[in-house]
């Protein structure tokens, strides 16, 4: 997008981004809750907005690239009395790492110095603290912000893994589950071409029923009498990587699930680590015709159950994303309702906001086959049990910023997140072991979904673009209620900020509430903050 060069003064450059958007006053003010008088008093040059954060609301609304967005600071700082005091980034406490926090590279724009000197002013460098709780990698971290019409935060965004055969389920809030690890794959549910065992699988039905929870149930791990000479998975259960021999074993698999089942699962994810031999060694060409033939006959047996593609892991690796693309590119998307990926960050230590980096490369992946599925986060990294455990403060904001980082995906498609996993005490972030009391992870995740109960998802921003320090990231909802709400967090260190016009609340994470005034700071952490607004 071409910056605008009209004007040499704010007023003028302003006026010209809601020229081109096309924009009422009227709509314009109310998308960024603002008065129409105000932004007239700015278009025409009587007043100037005390706070630059109303700018690049109003900068976004208007489509103002990031250069764009660069230019409004500059002559915002232009017209003010001498520069104003940037926001101030403090060190990370020792607890936390704070990595290094610059734009990437491939962000940068030749020949455009004032994006590099106000990046440099806006996003000094975060001291880096002792790693007793594992280091985040230091590498940039950012994501492009955006805004769209609201549309509705669901419950069942906010799911998780069962690790559990007992059909018991978690005593912290939660809006879904998924049916792996709990000895529910094909060679336990069909341990003989001739008998089926749906005891487990019963059981957890039953129970995610009575907790009134969606459930998606995951096939993978054909039996050994289906495919003798294939090579054995990971799992202990005798259970082999190959595609059957005779793919007629699987269609009468997938039709008694479906039709037992009928009504009562929620949705079908047809084959788990497609891409990894050491769950699915067969071809792209067999799986791409597995998954036709499932499609269609759980749809003809249950047309409002959600069709889930295999789900694809080691996506971080090129070989990962290639299967992914030979998948998309042989039409197996076509068959499926959403696409499961495996998002996770490279080490457990990293800051969740990583999986941006993830989250559009996948995106980049579909661009190129012509396809864009709904994404399913639907699980993580085999070797996640190797990893070290985060202390308890630590499993907290990531548990919640994991979710958020979902919500923040949904511009490229995303559209639920299973935490891996409930159940199990042998992951480096546990929200609960069963048969213990919910970790301080679990209450924090519980806290976030009551923050947003019947709320609507309308933006969401990091860094410059959203006016913010280059380690601050926010979402912005619109409440049950018709309350403007915003949710705040750093991936590292602290910031200071302020909340605009109209703030009166901010609500830590603890659920410890403080009144606002006008101009008051904000300090933001790595544990996410709520700001709530008239």
């Amino acid at each position: 997008m071409a910056v605008v060069r009209d004007g040499h003064d704010l007023a003028g450059f302003l006026s010209e981004l809601k020229r081109r958007s096309g924009l009422s006053y009227a709509e314009l003010a109310r998308r960024t809750y603002t008065s129409s008088s105000a932004l007239h008093r700015y278009c025409s040059g009587h007043s100037t907005p005390a706070d630059y954060q109303v700018l690049a609301r109003i900068g976004l609304e208007c489509g103002a690239s990031d250069v764009e967005l660069n230019e409004l600071l500059r002559r915002w700082r232009d017209v003010n009395d001498g520069p104003p005091q940037p926001p101030v980034e403090h060190p990370a406490p020792a607890r936390h790492p704070a990595p290094v926090n610059q734009r990437p590279a491939a962000r940068r724009r030749t020949g455009v110095g004032v994006l590099i000197a106000v990046a440099l002013l806006l996003v000094p460098i975060l001291s880096a603290s002792s790693p007793d709780t594992g280091p985040a990698r230091a590498e940039p971290i950012t994501a492009p912000s955006w805004v769209t019409h609201p549309s509705p935060v669901s419950a069942a965004s906010f799911g998780v893994t069962l690790n559990s055969t007992t059909g018991a389920m978690p005593s912290f809030r939660i809006g879904s589950v998924r049916l792996w690890d709990s000895r529910t794959r094909w060679a336990n549910l069909q341990p003989r071409r001739d008998r089926f065992d749906w005891a487990t699988l019963d059981r957890l039905v039953d129970g995610s029923q009575r907790a009134g929870l969606p459930a998606l149930f995951v096939a993978g791990g054909t039996p050994e009498w289906a495919a003798p000479n294939s090579p054995k998975t990971a799992y202990d259960d005798d259970s082999r990587t190959g595609a059957p021999d005779d793919l007629a074993d699987w269609d009468r698999f997938v039709r008694a699930v479906a039709e037992r089942y009928r009504g009562r699962i929620e949705a079908y994810e047809l084959w788990a680590y497609a891409n990894d031999t050491r769950f699915y060694s067969g071809s792209v060409e067999t799986l791409v015709a597995m998954t036709r033939q499932a499609a269609a006959i759980v749809r003809s047996i249950d047309g409002k159950a959600v069709v889930v593609c295999p789900s694809m892991g080691r996506l971080w690796h090129s070989a990962g994303r290639d299967f992914l693309l030979r998948f998309a590119e042989l039409g197996g998307y076509q068959h499926c309702d959403a696409a499961g990926v495996k998002l996770h960050q490279r080490d457990a230590a990293d800051p969740p906001e990583t999986l941006m980096q993830l989250i559009t490369e996948i995106d980049r992946v579909m661009h190129a086959a012509g396809v864009h599925p709904p994404l399913w986060n639907t699980g993580t990294t085999y070797d996640l049990p190797l990893q070290k455990p985060l202390a308890p403060q630590r499993s907290a904001d990531y548990a919640m910023r994991f979710y958020l980082t979902g919500l923040y995906g949904r511009k490229f498609g995303l559209a639920r997140m299973y935490f891996y996993n409930w159940g199990s005490s042998r992951l480096p972030l546990v929200l609960q072991a069963e048969g213990t009391a919910p970790t301080e992870a679990a209450i924090a995740v519980e806290t976030l979904q009551r923050w947003l109960a019947g709320a609507r998802l309308r933006s969401c921003g990091q860094g410059l673009a959203a006016g913010l320090p280059g380690n601050v990231w926010q979402c912005e909802f619109i409440g049950e209620t018709n309350r403007r709400l915003v949710i705040r967090w750093t991936h590292a260190g602290t910031a200071d900020t302020t909340a605009g016009p109209g703030a009166e609340s901010v609500t830590r994470a603890d659920g410890a509430t403080t009144a606002l005034r006008v101009g008051d700071p904000v300090e933001i952490t790595e544990s996410p903050t709520l700001i709530g607004y008239r």
